[in-house]
C-alpha cells in the first residue's frame, strides 16, 4: 500500500469525536521520498496541555515498514521514550520481517512533497554519553559543543560548523551525538538532515544517541 493514500486517510484521526492532526517536522532535502508496505503512528501534540503526549498506535502492523509521524513541537523529552517503546514493541513482536525499517515522516519541503528520515538502527540512551573523545552536544542550533579528545570548541550550526568538523575529526572517527532534551523534535530533526544528507561528511555517526 503506498503511503500517500495512507497519509490522507490517517492523518485525519477522530478521537472521542474530535479530529487531530500532526504538525510535520521541515527538511530541506530527503534521499528518501517513497516508502510503500507501511504502517503508520503518530505522536500528538496538544496546545492546551503542552507537556502532555498522545501515541495512536492502533494500526501498526510488525511485519511492515513504520512510519512514525511526530509533531515538530513536541520536545525530545517527551518523544523519545514513546519511540523506545515503539521500537521495543517491533523488536519482540512475535511476527517479524527483519527487512523492515523504521522511518520519521518529514514535509521535503524542497520537493514539496514527503520525505523519510530512517532511523532503524538508532538506539536512544536517556543518559549522558560516557565517551568524551567524540562527540557533538547540540544544546540548541545556535549551541553546539564539540568535544574532541577532551578539547572542547564552542561552535554554531549557522556560522562554521562544517568546518570545525571536518578539521577535528577524522573520516574514520566515530562521532557521538548528544541532544539536549528540551530540544523540539523540529530542531531534532533539522540537525540530523544537515549531518546526514547535507554536509556529506564521510565521518561515521554512532548509532548511540544520547538525550539528556
Amino acid at each position: 500500500m503506498k503511503y500517500f493514500f495512507l497519509l490522507i486517510i490517517s492523518l485525519l484521526i477522530l478521537s472521542c469525536g474530535k479530529q487531530k492532526t500532526v504538525k510535520l517536522p521541515e527538511i530541506n532535502y530527503s534521499k528518501i521520498r517513497d516508502v510503500t508496505d507501511v504502517s503508520a503512528a503518530y505522536l500528538f501534540y496538544n496546545e492546551t496541555k503542552k507537556d502532555s503526549i498522545e501515541l495512536n498506535r492502533k494500526n501498526l502492523i510488525s511485519t511492515t515498514n513504520w512510519l512514525i509521524n511526530v509533531d515538530k513541537r513536541l520536545t525530545l523529552k517527551q518523544v523519545i521514550p514513546q519511540i523506545q517503546f515503539l521500537q521495543d514493541k517491533k523488536a519482540n513482536a512475535g511476527h517479524k520481517n527483519e527487512n523492515s525499517k523504521n522511518y520519521f515522516t518529514c514535509n521535503d519541503i524542497s520537493k514539496k512533497n514527503l520525505g523519510f528520515l530512517d532511523f532503524t538502527n538508532v538506539k536512544y540512551k536517556l543518559l549522558k554519553n560516557p565517551n568524551k573523545h567524540k562527540t557533538i552536544i547540540i544544546n540548541s542550533l545556535n549551541d553546539i559543543l564539540i568535544i574532541n579528545n577532551n578539547n572542547l570548541i564552542k561552535t554554531t550550526y549557522k556560522e562554521n560548523f562544517e568546518a570545525i568538523l571536518k578539521a577535528n575529526f577524522n573520516t574514520n572517527d566515530v562521532i557521538f551525538l548528544q541532544f539536549y532534551n528540551q530540544l523540539s523534535f523540529q530542531d531534532y530533526i533539522t540537525f540530523k538532515s544537515l549531518i546526514l544528507y547535507k554536509l556529506g561528511l564521510k565521518q561515521h555517526i554512532s548509532d548511540n544517541e544520547f538525550i539528556i
